[in-house]
């Protein structure tokens, strides 16, 4: 328990300092837009994940933590609106927020959809290989450069989104005082770190996993998962505060978009099997939790509610709390099994 406590204080620690200095890059290299929140910061902020799955498939040998991990994190990530919603002032942070947030949202799901597809399909359907990679790891790679181009367009073609998150990076990215050769070598150093404490993480996970007899796929979804978001609700939380709302919420749909990209990582690492013949079927589960607690999202982003009815948050925030644990119990009994 001391191990774990000490990589949540890790992971939210360094992951504050990889997602600054990310946005210091970003910022002496003239990237900006929506580009910081889906994907720059994003990505830096999903490093936990990436180098957790790196521990599982090369390390530990336990693809199902990494699955769960990713599966997990996603959950984290949409649980995470709740605080945001809490924490902000006034109406609804669903009814504040711009179109794009839809979208990426929407975008988000397409990987998710295709993992669990792929792991439904993997015993009852012959398997399709490049290179002992799954046909489903390259759907999901693809999806995710699709969806990349996708937002990469919408920026240009509508700058709702666009113009307030560059007004929000004059408030959240002045680092006049930090120089580019500074930024590269602390952004190294705390990725280095991540990068230590995402393996040691898959290690610890593999051990929970066979002292407490909750499974795999348990383990990687509630721990692991939580481990590895911390640095995504530090900045999230951090932006708001600062009022960088848009910011905020873009780097958790973007975390959702980029995590399940990481499999075809995994995947690619993995190299006893294609990784989705080498996973338990009860991922379909954790999948289906993420895609509902995805759905609800758009549809508060789609009907954007005007009031909060209990607790400072709104009817959305409320679902996707109920989904969630709702989710984690039910994925607990399987474990179990």
């Amino acid at each position: 328990m001391v191990k774990i406590c000490y990589l949540y204080y890790n992971n939210f620690f360094s992951g504050k300092r990889v997602a600054k200095y990310g946005d210091v890059i970003a910022e002496k290299t003239g990237l900006g837009g929506l580009w910081i929140g889906v994907v720059l910061v994003a990505v830096t902020t999903s490093l936990p994940e990436i180098f957790t799955g790196i521990g599982s498939t090369v390390f530990v040998n336990a693809p199902d933590l990494t699955i769960g991990n990713l599966f997990g994190a996603n959950s984290y990530n949409l649980l995470n609106l709740w605080l945001l919603d809490f924490l902000h002032k006034g109406k609804p942070l669903f009814s504040i927020v711009s179109s794009g947030q839809l979208l990426t949202a929407i975008l988000s799901l397409v990987p998710v959809l295709i993992a669990s597809l792929g792991i439904f399909l993997t015993s009852k359907l012959p398997q399709y290989t490049i290179a002992n990679i799954s046909i489903y790891s390259i759907l999901i790679l693809l999806s995710f450069l699709t969806s990349t181009r996708i937002i990469f367009k919408f920026e240009k073609s509508r700058r709702e989104i666009a113009d307030e998150l560059d007004k929000e990076e004059k408030i959240l990215l002045k680092y006049e005082h930090i120089s580019f050769l500074k930024a590269c070598i602390l952004f190294t150093i705390f990725a280095a770190i991540i990068a230590a404490s995402g393996i040691w993480l898959a290690y610890i996970g593999e051990e929970i996993a066979t002292v407490l007899r909750i499974g795999r796929t348990f383990a990687g979804s509630l721990f692991l998962g939580l481990a590895t978001t911390l640095p995504e609700a530090a900045v999230s939380i951090a932006a708001l505060l600062i009022g960088a709302k848009e910011l905020a919420v873009a780097n958790l749909l973007g975390s959702n978009l980029f995590n399940t990209a990481i499999i075809f990582m995994n995947d690619l690492l993995y190299r006893k099997a294609p990784i989705f013949t080498a996973i338990s079927q009860q991922h379909i589960f954790t999948g289906l939790i993420v895609v509902i607690m995805t759905v609800l999202v758009c549809l508060g982003l789609i009907l954007k509610p005007q009031k909060k009815i209990i607790f400072r948050l709104s009817s959305y925030s409320l679902g996707l709390i109920v989904i969630f644990i709702l989710g984690t119990y039910v994925n607990f009994v399987l474990g179990k099994r």
